[in-house]
């Protein structure tokens, strides 16, 4: 039985005060989610990492929204996994769309960050999704098989037991545009499909997230879809109350 998850992803957002405020307050929640065998996740800036970390509940997985592939170098800017695992992350978001838009991040660049996470046992949190021109052409398997054949490529079964999958939607990332209940399992059926076919026998292990305009209103909804474990929230994560209404969903 696949648990839950629910991911916030706080983009470039929140100061390490603001931060350690959210961490102090959302403890309540955080043990309701223990309760209900909820797992939690946030992805803050590199700037709040170890703030948040400091004071977040324990059962609380703490993601950086990016990670370089090499374990060091003259690659300015950048922060290697091992730097991450020594600071007790848990792991990372990878090939985020606006990742993917902004940087030119490419699924086989996403590969590359995926082995560097995993050789250093953290978890790899790969994003996926089709543009809207994309899914108005047809387009969005197609789109999505390459995604994972690409980013997902030398791995051995196990490995890909850790990893979990968002399908994002661009096109409902941020615009206030949902993916229909239908569309969002209809994707991730076929995701954990297609996992099946890359590695047989991992797929029933690995955790397939819905993000895209999730709101407290809307969550439940897609987590009573059978191939959607759980959510990758954005603007929806950034207030306590809004997070914790959330969690209250996911237990219905």
């Amino acid at each position: 039985m696949r648990r839950k998850l629910l991911v916030g992803n706080w983009k470039m957002n929140k100061t390490p005060s603001e931060a350690k405020q959210f961490a102090l307050e959302v403890v309540k929640g955080a043990l309701y989610a223990q309760d209900h065998e909820i797992d939690l996740g946030i992805a803050p800036t590199y700037l709040c990492l170890q703030t948040f970390k400091s004071v977040a509940p324990k059962n609380m997985l703490v993601f950086a929204q990016n990670v370089h592939f090499e374990d060091h170098g003259a690659f300015t800017g950048e922060v290697s996994a091992s730097m991450l695992k020594e600071i007790l992350m848990d792991g990372s978001l990878i090939g985020h769309s606006e990742r993917r838009t902004y940087d030119n991040e490419t699924s086989l660049k996403c590969a590359k960050k995926i082995r560097a996470l995993l050789n250093n046992d953290l978890i790899p949190l790969y994003c996926v999704g089709e543009t809207e021109q994309e899914f108005n052409e047809g387009k969005t398997k197609d789109v999505i098989r390459l995604q994972l054949e690409e980013g997902l490529k030398d791995l051995t079964v196990e490995e890909m037991k850790k990893i979990i999958i968002a399908y994002e939607p661009v096109w409902s990332i941020g615009t206030g545009k949902n993916a229909s209940e239908e569309i969002a399992e209809n994707i991730c059926g076929f995701i954990r499909d297609h996992v099946e076919k890359m590695y047989p026998s991992s797929s029933q292990e690995v955790r397939i997230l819905y993000g895209g305009s999730v709101k407290p209103n809307n969550i439940a909804g897609y987590l009573r879809q059978n191939n959607v474990d759980g959510a990758l929230v954005g603007g929806a994560s950034l207030t306590v109350s809004s997070f914790a209404e959330m969690i209250h969903a996911l237990s219905e």
